[in-house]
């Protein structure tokens, strides 16, 4: 195995395993095998034989046939550097592909002991099935790739909202403090304003009093100097003015008055003042039983302050959430319920087309449904500005004496009840009974646009808040 000697395959195969030698070692008798091979061959023999002619072999570790390893290495290189058309063990076109196997083998190859028994086929044909297998995957990758593309979209349009949600719930909180602050610093003002007042009023008052005193001070004192002179005369002169000086000395001089109520009264200005002020604030504040969530709602609809009032207007940009309902223009409240009773009254006002009622949390937000119990619906509707249903399957039209203008939706999750009255005369509606297994959610649904103007809107009517102290 001379370097400038020629090298054939058959010279560099390990008669163990018949592959090309892979850190050949030599044993004593001459023979040349892979060391991996030689060592398992020894492990399940259990004895140290050669494999091809059982001559024991010496103890100690078989030294490496270096040029032979040398060789195997260069053969590798140079195999590897052929065509990749022709098999690397028989020098034969690959023709054939092993199905089992999943690679292209030559004629001999497939008559071997290893593919013998392996599902064939022709190259070409092999070629056609697996480009048209792999087509398919990959069009299932690109499709995932839009998939993944699309919804990269659709979450950095949901970021960017997040930021435009914030900033624009963060302007209407400022502006709800600034009314409360305002209202305190003008309750501040006013209070401050009648302290003045009665500070004034009483400051008068006194200086008056003092004038007075000051002016009796000066007239006794003048009095008193008088006296006191005509005690010093002599007595001819003391006693010829004796009756003017008794009649001065008997003036009637008044004690001072005691001025009652002349302090500030700070028991009316301090007494329960926190109390006084959240009291009268009541007067400011509204409160209602359920806020709509903006986060549910089809993309049409707007809301009032406070998250209590909606109506159909122009399309906004808003991101598809999950939460978000699509195929109805509705929106649902922001708090659900799996138990108890509940009620709220909802100003339908002079609006041709709504729904009002609840709906179940599973509901199909994205695709067109049946408003009925069925589809997890139990509402009611004005449609046309003339004709009441409620949405039973099929639904049930609803004969009223008058139009009501606030409806009050009575929710017994208990008792597996829906009932709506007219808030005017408290007479009943309709009242739908079922069985709830999941959460409820008040449902809103306002008119559609009206030409050149808004829909009539739907408003949660606030309820009544009373501060009382026990």
């Amino acid at each position: 195995m001379a370097g400038t000697s020629p090298i054939y395959e058959e010279d560099l195969l390990c008669p163990q395993c018949s592959g090309i030698y892979c850190v050949p070692v030599l044993l004593k008798c001459g023979h040349n095998i892979c060391r991996v091979c030689l060592q398992k061959f020894w492990e399940w023999k259990g004895c140290r034989e050669c494999p091809v002619c059982r001559t024991m072999a010496v103890p100690g570790r078989p030294p490496i046939n270096l040029a032979l390893k040398i060789a195997a290495d260069q053969y590798q290189m140079l195999r590897t550097g052929r065509n990749e058309e022709v098999c690397h063990l028989h020098n034969e076109k690959l023709k054939i592909f092993c199905q089992n196997d999943e690679e292209p083998i030559c004629l001999v190859c497939q008559t071997s002991k290893q593919h013998k028994v392996h599902e064939c086929c022709p190259v070409e044909e092999a070629a056609q099935q697996k480009k048209t297998e792999i087509s398919a995957m990959l069009e299932s990758l690109r499709k995932k790739l839009r998939t993944l593309t699309k919804t990269k979209e659709h979450w950095e349009e949901t970021k960017t909202y997040i930021q435009t949600q914030a900033y624009q719930s963060e302007k209407a909180i400022k502006e709800e403090f600034e009314k409360l602050r305002l209202f305190l610093q003008e309750e501040e003002n006013t209070r401050l304003k009648v302290l003045k007042q009665e500070e004034e009023i009483k400051n008068q008052v006194m200086c008056e009093k003092l004038e007075n005193i000051k002016v009796q001070i000066k007239t006794l004192s003048s009095t008193i100097s008088d006296i006191e002179m005509t005690l010093r005369a002599k007595d001819l002169t003391f006693l010829k003015d004796y009756k003017q000086t008794k009649k001065r000395v008997r003036c009637n001089i008044k004690e001072p008055e005691l001025i009652r109520d002349i302090l500030i009264n700070s028991a009316k200005h301090l007494g329960s003042l926190k109390f006084g002020i959240w009291k009268k604030m009541a007067n400011i504040v509204t409160c209602a039983p359920i806020t709509l969530d903006p986060n549910t709602a089809q993309t049409n609809l707007k809301f009032s302050e406070e998250l209590t009032c909606v109506q159909y207007s122009s399309k906004q940009l808003l991101p598809d959430n999950p939460e978000r309902c699509t195929s109805r223009v509705c929106v649902l409240g922001a708090t659900g319920f799996t138990s108890g009773k509940h009620s709220w009254t909802v100003e339908v006002g002079q609006g041709k087309d709504w729904y009002i009622g609840v709906a179940q949390e599973s509901i199909k937000r994205k695709s067109a449904v049946f408003l009925n119990p069925s589809e997890g619906f139990w509402v009611i509707g004005l449609c046309n500005g003339d004709s009441f249903w409620a949405q039973t399957s099929p639904r049930t039209k609803l004969m009223l004496k008058q139009k009501p203008e606030k409806i009050t939706v009575k929710l017994d999750y208990d008792k597996g009840k829906v009932i709506f009255i007219n808030a005017a005369d408290l007479t009943t509606i309709h009242t739908f009974s079922d069985r709830f297994t999941e959460k409820l959610f008040p449902y809103f649904s306002p008119g559609l646009f009206e030409e050149g103007k808004n829909s009539s809107p739907l408003t949660i009517c606030p309820l009544t808040i009373t501060v009382n102290a026990e």
